[in-house]
Parts: C-alpha cells; structure tokens; sequence
C-alpha cells in the first residue's frame, strides 16, 4: 500500500476513531455505575508476528495505592524485520507519573525517548479510565525540546464477555507527533487488533500502520498477535 492510498483511508479511520471514542463515552457512563471498586489492569506483554517484521509492546498503567490520585503510566514498543536490519529496528519508551484531579482527568509528566526524534521531557493534560471491560487512556504531550514536539496518544480497549470464560478482545491505538517549530510531521501510527480472551491469554489478528517524516513514508504491516497479561 503507497501513502497516497493511506491518504484514502484516513476519512475512515477518523469516523472509525470517531465511534470508539462515543462508544467508550456510553459504556463507561455505564460501567461507572457498576463499578464498587477501582480497578487496576494487568501488565500486558504482546508480539506481533506481521508479513513485514515483528512488533513487541508492553504497556503499564497502574495507581500508587488502590483509590490514590498519583499513577504511573509506561509504555515500550519495538520494531524490527525479520532479516535484523539496523535501519529497520525502531524503539519507543514512555515513561509518565500522572496526578488525577476529578472524572480520570489530569496532568502528567514525564520522559519519552524514541528513535525518531529522541530524549525529551514531557508534560501535558490527560485522561484515563479503567474497568473490567474497558481501557481508555488519552494523552497529550508538550515537548521541552528544541523543536517543541506536541504529540497526542490514544488506546482503548473495549473486552465484552461472549462467553463464561471467553472474552472478546479489541484495540485501537494511535500516535500523532507534529513538531511546532518546524512545522512538520514526525511520527504517527494507527494500530489495531482483534481477536479472543481467555483468562491471561490473548490472540487475534491485528495492523500496524506507520508514517514517517515530513514526506510521511508509509509502512504496513499486518498478521498475528499474542498477549499475556501478568
């Protein structure tokens, strides 16, 4: 697939981003009322076996104490081909502490590094929202660096029951990083997954949609996934 073919697809995507962002608005209307107890996700480890290289994630996303406004959010990602070309492996390492100031809106701040464009400290607003059925995590970064990056991050989970023990498993997940001095792109991604939960395990199939650069070179790369939560 060429970039101009991704430009095609981009309207889709925005409407698809559109209607998981409404649905998780609903449901977590809905999942607040139920919900007694905070409620803390596992750490999840995650490799993606794709037709042009191999993805591995982990992400953290856990509270100092149970019910305490500080948390801690780290995600890592690496990227690599399967004939271990240099030029191909790509890294990124996020590494936030957050204060929660009502409804799982906050600030944070922190420290990202990343192979495109490198070490900053990071603050920024964000929200977040965790339940059994859903993952909800937005975050807006302003960069202390020379180009002033503003990156915006989105993950969510959606895991309804289709079963006593099965679960089914969706993700969306996106990266858009904009340096403001320049003026130009630097990094986006959409990353999604599908597939079926049955206790710590997960499996599906899933997409890796990359852009890099001013000139916003396209990389797909899609397959298969497996996920352990700890």
């Amino acid at each position: 697939m060429k970039s101009k073919d991704f430009a095609l697809i981009k309207p889709v995507f925005t409407l698809l981003l559109l209607l998981v962002c409404t649905s998780l608005m609903k449901a977590q209307s809905q999942d607040s009322v139920k919900q007694v107890k905070p409620h803390n996700p596992p750490i999840p480890v995650e490799a993606f076996f794709g037709n042009n290289g191999l993805y591995y994630q982990t992400n953290v996303k856990k509270a100092f104490s149970p019910g305490s406004r500080f948390g801690f959010f780290s995600l890592a990602t690496y990227t690599t081909d399967y004939k271990n070309k240099l030029s191909a492996n790509r890294m990124l390492i996020e590494a936030q502490f957050s204060y929660t100031i009502k409804g799982g809106f906050g600030v944070m701040t922190g420290t990202d590094m990343n192979a495109v464009t490198g070490f900053s400290v990071i603050v920024g607003p964000q929200h977040t929202f965790a339940s059994r059925k859903i993952l909800a995590v937005t975050i807006a970064s302003f960069f202390l660096n020379e180009k002033r990056d503003v990156k915006l991050f989105g993950l969510y989970e959606y895991k309804p029951s289709i079963g006593r023990r099965w679960i089914l498993y969706n993700r969306l997940q996106f990266i858009y990083n904009h340096s403001m001095k320049e003026g130009i792109h630097n990094r986006s991604y959409l990353y999604l997954r599908s597939g079926l939960k049955i206790d710590a395990l997960v499996f599906g199939l899933g997409a890796n949609l990359d852009q890099f650069g001013p000139k916003k070179i396209f990389e797909d790369n899609y397959g298969v996934f497996v996920r352990w939560e700890f």
